[in-house]
């Protein structure tokens, strides 16, 4: 069921239901997340049972503010209070180390807690709601809703095909950051980038003085997070990513008896099979980030069998794309 997120009782109805251990389909800034109350332990169980997550996949935590921070991690560094300050409310996840009763469901089993306070007003104001129930609710876990491994939700329909009509989902609208948040893992002493989102390396290094490390420079104790394993994000078709030069090559190999392909591409494409779905990709980093999986989806309704995309530029802004392309590539 598919409820307005922008009136008032749709956002007391979804923070009764969080209390109550039920699921929730929630609107974010970046995807649309699958929410429970992260410290309910039986309604986390359902978030992994639902999606056909491995239950040592960790989930993050989302909060009203940073006041909610000492309920679930045991320090803050200098450097994360200062990404706190700088992205919160936005598209950041921090890892920090994790007070031992806390979220332990959401954990997989890890000592340590993705935390992260989106921005959405309709995500903030159920957060804010929860707040005040009694007892209340004071973080809440939320990977994207949709079946593990597939591609995120940026809107409500979306979600609402995956888990059918039984589900209550806030309606939010398109989410305007499209891809999922920017995960730093603050547990090592310096910060560490364990996935690219819309917030870059050279944003976190203005913010704290430092430039973040890649987890392959400090691979030792390197925690798990939510959407670090090698294939994720994939479409029903088999993804391939290839430059603008090979592209135009196989397209011409084809000649007009190409079918059952789309193609993403930013450099200009010429095909003569009218079976082929050719889509123009942004110039724009971010606009591309928020029109993806949206496309990814649209590809997989129009029967495409493989899909084939410009490789993304090798540029900092890029980054969060190009990851989730690699990843949706390696699913096939």
């Amino acid at each position: 069921m598919i409820l307005d997120g922008t009136l008032d009782a749709s956002v007391q109805a979804a923070a009764l239901a969080l209390q109550q251990g039920q699921l929730l389909g929630l609107p974010t800034e970046t995807v649309y997340g699958l929410a429970a109350d992260s410290d309910n332990d039986a309604a986390v169980a359902q978030i992994f049972a639902a999606k056909g997550r491995p239950a040592n996949h960790p989930l993050i935590v989302h909060v009203a503010d940073s006041s909610a921070i000492t309920r679930y991690a045991k320090e803050v560094p200098l450097f994360a209070q200062q990404l706190i300050d700088a992205f919160w409310p936005g598209p950041l996840t921090l890892i920090l180390p994790r007070l031992p009763q806390a979220a332990k469901a959401s954990t997989g089993g890890q000592d340590s807690v993705g935390l992260r306070c989106p921005s959405h007003p309709v995500a903030h104001a159920v957060l804010q709601a929860c707040q005040q129930l009694n007892p209340p609710v004071w973080g809440v876990s939320a990977p994207s809703a949709n079946k593990f491994g597939r591609v995120s939700p940026t809107t409500a329909q979306h979600v609402a095909a995956e888990f059918g009509d039984d589900l209550l989902v806030l309606d939010g609208g398109a989410c305007e950051v499209g891809i999922e948040s920017t995960i730093v893992d603050c547990t090592r002493g310096v910060p560490v980038l364990l996935r690219p989102g819309a917030i870059t390396r050279d944003d976190i290094e203005r913010a704290c003085g430092t430039r973040p490390l890649s987890k392959e420079e400090l691979p030792a104790q390197t925690p798990r997070a939510s959407g670090t394993l090698l294939a994720h994000y994939a479409p029903n078709a088999k993804v391939r990513l290839m430059e603008a030069g090979q592209l135009q090559a196989a397209l011409e190999v084809l000649g007009a008896a190409g079918k059952n392909i789309a193609v993403y591409h930013r450099s200009p494409l010429k095909t003569a099979a009218s079976a082929i779905h050719l889509r123009p990709m942004p110039d724009n980093a971010l606009a591309t980030a928020r029109e993806l999986f949206g496309t990814l989806r649209d590809f997989d309704e129009l029967g495409a069998q493989l899909i084939w995309i410009e490789t993304p530029p090798d540029s900092a802004d890029w980054e969060g794309v190009r990851d989730r392309l690699q990843r949706a590539a390696a699913a096939g």
